[in-house]
């Protein structure tokens, strides 16, 4: 066993510690790879060897560092492959490791229903159950002829592999930098969208200053509105261009925000996440001449030098809003 698929506790106000945790499973492997909002997957036979422990042994020490350093706990999948400790992920608790033995995954995956399978959707779900497939151990043992005729060849042969315990995933590394985020929580449930929007603002301008100074641009935005009673809504939205412009991420969240056609939502927090963070040397932009704009960059170069010499709290975000 040596992949580990953590799942942080994170309560719905704190989804941007997720890369701060994710930085605590890079101490133990650089082989890290992202899963928001709140999961991570390590590569740990690496680690295994270096600390003499295996990876349920290195898992306890993750979780125990978690509680100490984030105080959040953790549920945590260990198996073979990425694919099978997220199916053991799946049955772990807060405090217990959940790991499939190398010599048993077939056994371990027999019982499991076909919908435990990463990958796996509602729909194919519901096609397998139909014909009496409702296990994982039914799919192993039935034809392959018979699983691609229900869903196609390519397919049927993955989930066969799968089903039979056949792991052929990997970690990709450098997750941890593929997203920024952050989160704007109101003290009270807010109703009032004027605050909404002053809060996505600031949001806005954190996560570009956060980028420029990544030297990275972002390809989507994601908003997420959580509401008083727990529940919240999630969009994203693909941006014109890659960028880490401030009033472009504003206007791409404002535009996310008004979309929804809240009235009278009682908001108990807003978040914002840049992903398909690429290099900024590599993006591609359109040229313009809008005059607004270049003192708005101008602006920004500014605030960044602010930053650099005096802190990030040198120019507080909002503070550039035109």
């Amino acid at each position: 066993m040596t992949i580990l698929c953590v799942r942080f506790q994170l309560p719905p106000t704190r989804e941007a510690a997720l890369p701060g945790l994710l930085g605590l499973l890079e101490d133990f492997t650089p082989v890290v790879q992202a899963l928001p909002p709140d999961a991570a997957l390590a590569d740990l036979r690496g680690a295994e060897r270096y600390f003499g422990r295996d990876a349920v042994e290195l898992a306890s020490v993750i979780r125990v560092r978690a509680l100490a350093h984030h105080g959040v706990d953790c549920a945590i999948g260990a198996g073979p492959g990425p694919m099978l400790a997220r199916v053991a992920l799946g049955e772990a608790r807060p405090g217990v490791t959940c790991a499939v033995p190398e010599d048993a995954v077939t056994e371990f995956l027999a019982d499991k229903p076909v919908a435990a399978l990463p990958g796996v959707g509602a729909a194919t779900a519901r096609i397998l159950c139909e014909y009496g497939l409702d296990t994982l151990g039914l799919v192993a043992a039935a034809p392959l002829s018979t699983l691609q005729r229900l869903i196609g060849a390519k397919a049927g042969r993955e989930l066969r592999e799968k089903a039979s315990g056949i792991d052929r995933g990997r970690v990709v590394p450098d997750g941890v930098s593929r997203s920024l985020a952050t989160e704007r929580p109101f003290t009270r449930d807010e109703l009032d969208p004027d605050r909404h929007r002053r809060a996505l603002l600031s949001a806005a301008e954190e996560l570009g200053a956060r980028l420029r100074a990544l030297d990275k641009v972002c390809r989507t935005l994601t908003l997420t509105v959580r509401y008083a009673d727990r529940s919240s809504t999630t969009r994203s939205r693909a941006l014109k261009e890659p960028t880490a412009h401030s009033a472009a991420l504003t206007r791409a969240a404002y535009g996310m925000y008004e979309a929804l056609g809240l009235q009278r939502a009682r908001v108990r927090a807003l978040a914002l996440r840049a992903e398909g963070l690429d290099p900024a040397e590599q993006a591609s932009y359109q040229l313009t001449f809008d005059p607004l704009d270049e003192k708005a960059r101008r602006i920004e170069e500014v605030a960044d030098r602010a930053r650099a010499k005096f802190g990030p709290h040198a120019v507080m975000p909002g503070s550039l809003a035109a």
